[in-house]
Parts: C-alpha cells; structure tokens; sequence
C-alpha cells in the first residue's frame, strides 16, 4: 500500500513539473546615444513604427532614468549597484585602460545563469577587457557575439588601429564589410530561431546604433532627402530606422519558434541622451548625452509582454525608475529567482510596478558623485554642508532633483527638422548648485536653489551620505600595451594584460 501511494505522489508531482509553464524569456535592447526625442512617439519625424507598436501594446516607462554615459550605464544594468561602488564613477572606459567593471561584481547574466537560462550578448560591452576575466564569456554569458570597445566602424568593424569583433573569445572576421545593426539582428534570429522555447532564455542585445561613427545604408536614409537636410541628422535617421526594422525582424522570430513570443517579456531602453554633435536630440528636455539635465539621463523606455496584466496594456508608467532596477526586476521578479551572492544591491524590484502597476519602491537616485571632476574656483558656499558642491554631482528624491558642480549652461537644443527654435542656457555666473521640481517642471526651466534653501540642504546631506560609501575611482592612465598593433595581439583589440 505504502509503494502505492509513493507512486501516485511521484506521478502527481511529475505530471505538476512537466505542466507547469517555463519561466518567461526575456530579451533586453538597449540603444547606443538614441535621443529623447528620437522615436516616433516622442515626436520624431523620421519613422520607428514597429518600437512604436510595441510601446503602445505595452507599457511607456516616462519617468525612467539612465546614466549619462555608456560605460556607467551598462555597469549599473548588469549589476544592480550604483557607479560608487564599482569605481566607474568618471567617463568611459578606454580600451587603453587596464580596468573593467570589477570582476568580483555578480552580473545580471551568472546570476540568470544560476536561474537556468541560457545567457546570450549580440552587441557592444564597453565595460574593459584589459584580461581574459573581464570578457563577456568570463562574467556569465554562454555566447558573444560584437565588439569591447566604446565605438566602432559600422561596416569594417574597425577601432582606431586595430579590429575589433569576436565571436566568444575569439576573433571573428567573416563579417567584415556587414553592417552592424543588421548583423546583430541575424545573430539574435538565428539564438531565438534554434532555441528549444521550453527552456529559458536572456538575450541581451545592446545595439551600436545610433552611436557615432554616422553611418548607414542608403536604402534607410533614402526616404528622408526630402524632409531632412542636415547630414547628420541624416544618416543618425537612417540609423534609428534601421534599428526599428531590426526590432521588428527579431520580434518575428519569437513568434515564429513554436509561439516563444507569448511567454517572452521584451525590454527596450537607451543608454544615454542624445548627442546633439552628432544627430541625436532630447527635445523639450535640458541638456544631452553626458549632462545631469534631464536630456542627458531621461530615458527611451518600454516593456512589451503578453504576460502583462491585460488592463495594463497600452498604458503610460510614470513611476520612478532606474536602470539599475532591471537586475532585481529581472532576476527575483520575472526570473523568479534570487539574488544570493550579491553584495548590497542599489536597484529595486519593479516587476509588479511594470506588469500591474503598483507603486515603485524608489523614491531616491543618485545619478552620481564623481570627485575627479570638480571645479577649481566659484560658487556660492553652502556653509556646514560636509558635501563639497564644487565637485560634479546629482541627485533626485521624490520630485525633486539637485546638480552641483557642473557649470550649468546647457541649454534646450531642437533637432534641425522640427519647426521649433533652439534656446540658450544662462551663462555660468559662478553657481555651483542647482535645483528643479522635475515633476512640476520636467523642462528644467526654473532653478529653485535659492528659494527653496531646505530641501538643497537635506539633498547635500544625502551625497555626504553616499560619498562615505563611495569606493575610490578607478580610471588608470591609458598604456601603451593596449596597443593591437604591438602587443602581439595582430592588429586586433583584446586583453593584453
């Protein structure tokens, strides 16, 4: 008898785990410089009709923020800790510095690892590769496929001196003269194509467009001679047209193996603001890549899903989100797994907050604190305030963001195809604090630092407290055996430590 029922409960509990759905795949896009104003339902004028489709299906992120740089965006993704901790607080990496994002630093990808997926990158790092343990394949992903530095030649796939492609470790050169953003989108069809849909899969495609350098095929700029004159913002249209297209191709390759798409939740953010140097814009926002202004750090955000609760579809988020978010918001709320063996986390879970539209958990980001930039003379003197304004800082609780250190000038920059008029920012006078309501005034129009003297006093108070925790800044001075040409790497970029 007692064999009897052992069998039954074995049977029961075979039957629940061969019934029970898989996890949901996730694919997260992430663009290189796509300006705020530089998709279709922000205004643009050059066409994105298949990330438009997918936004309004789901859910608009328009209180989602990102770094204002490449490098310290893609750290916080990965590790769901702020820039302070790792040491990337300063720029870009170089692919001629010997540093990388840490690697005693769990990344989103060991960690879906550890949940079961298999892990796969289609596109560009930029997190150093000075050694073989800061690669790609070294910090948890099964497959790679793109380039380690910051930039890159679209079709020759070259960096300065040197090539710079690989498949895994290894040097790839069957795909020179490609274009990359029709590359990235075949490797990403081709992982989806032969993936079994039953098990789960994280696909993380950081995309090189529209990242200078400029460039694009005809066939994408061709409909826009007529409407836009300037070369730039030319080919930066091209670029983004083509990276819509290449969405759309991998959208319908989910939907092609065995209906993977319905049991899939897509990400799509950018990585920074727009350059206005080179074809990007931010419009009606302040400021641009690399500013603390809101046109350097709001960010392109949506995320499409049919597991989306049904009333949720089609609706606009406006809850308070960060990149650094995506890590838990990934691995404990869509991969329903955990973050064990993490050191102290900085990002929230904003599963239910997407997928159902409960309030965010985050009333607080520090966008950063950088000491290696601060300014040698000027400004009004915050007296008893342990945080040293002259130092280039950011901060944002509740509606209300501070800027300290930067000089404050940028202004409002209206891409060259729209009837608009560009509008200069005030000249520096010397002031080294700023603050806005971001909520009231999301333009950042009108300062309030001098008028509102206690809320600029508790938000110094608040960088006092992140600076205690900050770890020292790692960007070492540039060496020459990084040099691909000499350091008997062939011409090709890669670790030579």
């Amino acid at each position: 008898m007692g064999s009897i029922i052992i069998a039954l409960v074995f049977s029961i509990y075979v039957n629940f785990c061969t019934s029970a759905s898989p996890k949901p795949h996730v694919i997260f896009m992430l663009s290189d410089d796509q300006g705020y104003r530089d998709i279709g339902y922000h205004g643009s004028i050059f066409d994105t009709p298949v990330m438009d489709s997918l936004a309004a299906e789901g859910v608009k992120l328009e209180n989602y923020y990102v770094q204002p740089l490449c490098t310290p965006t893609r750290s916080q993704l990965l590790t769901g800790r702020y820039q302070i901790r790792t040491g990337l607080q300063h720029g870009v990496l170089k692919q001629n510095q010997p540093s990388c994002l840490p690697t005693d630093e769990v990344t989103i990808a060991e960690k879906m690892r550890d949940a079961g997926y298999s892990t796969h990158m289609v596109g560009k790092w930029h997190l150093g590769f000075y050694e073989n343990a800061c690669m790609p394949t070294e910090r948890g992903f099964d497959t790679f496929l793109g380039y380690l530095t910051g930039s890159e030649d679209y079709y020759s796939h070259d960096k300065s001196s040197g090539y710079d492609f690989r498949r895994n470790a290894s040097v790839e050169w069957n795909y020179d003269g490609v274009y990359s953003t029709i590359l990235y989108a075949e490797e990403a069809v081709d992982i989806i194509s032969e993936h079994d849909p039953d098990e789960p899969m994280f696909l993380y495609i950081p995309f090189q467009a529209p990242h200078t350098p400029l460039s694009a095929p005809s066939n994408y700029t061709d409909p826009y001679t007529s409407t836009i004159n300037d070369n730039d913002r030319l080919a930066y249209a091209g670029m983004v047209t083509c990276m819509d297209e290449a969405v759309g191709n991998i959208i319908e390759a989910l939907k092609s193996n065995s209906d993977m798409y319905d049991n899939t939740v897509i990400i799509f953010s950018s990585d920074n603001g727009g350059d206005t140097a080179a074809g990007g814009y931010n419009w009606p926002l302040r400021g641009e890549k690399g500013s603390y202004f809101e046109g350097g750090i709001r960010a392109i955000g949506f995320v499409h899903s049919p597991l989306l609760d049904d009333g949720i579809k089609g609706t606009v988020n406006n809850e308070l989100i960060h990149v650094s978010d995506w890590f838990p918001t990934i691995i404990e709320g869509i991969a329903d797994w955990n973050t064990n063996g993490t050191k102290t986390l900085d990002g929230v879970n904003q599963w239910n907050t997407i997928k159902s539209g409960s309030a965010s958990g985050r009333t607080e980001i520090l966008y950063n604190i950088d000491p290696m930039a601060v300014l040698s003379k000027g400004g009004k003197k915050w007296n008893g305030q342990s945080f040293d304004v002259k130092i280039s800082a950011a901060i944002r609780s509740g509606d209300m963001k501070l800027i300290t250190g930067d000089k404050g000038t940028d202004g409002w920059i209206a891409p060259p195809d729209a009837s608009l008029t560009s509008v200069s920012g005030p000249a520096y006078s010397g002031q080294v604090v700023w603050l806005y309501n971001i909520t009231a005034d999301p333009t950042e129009e009108n300062d309030l630092a001098e008028t509102e003297i206690d809320t600029v006093i508790a938000l110094l108070d608040r960088l006092a407290v992140y600076e205690a925790d900050a770890v020292a800044v790692n960007y070492p001075t540039s060496e020459s055996g990084a040099n691909p040409n000499t350091n008997g790497n062939g011409g090709v970029w890669g670790p030579w430590a």
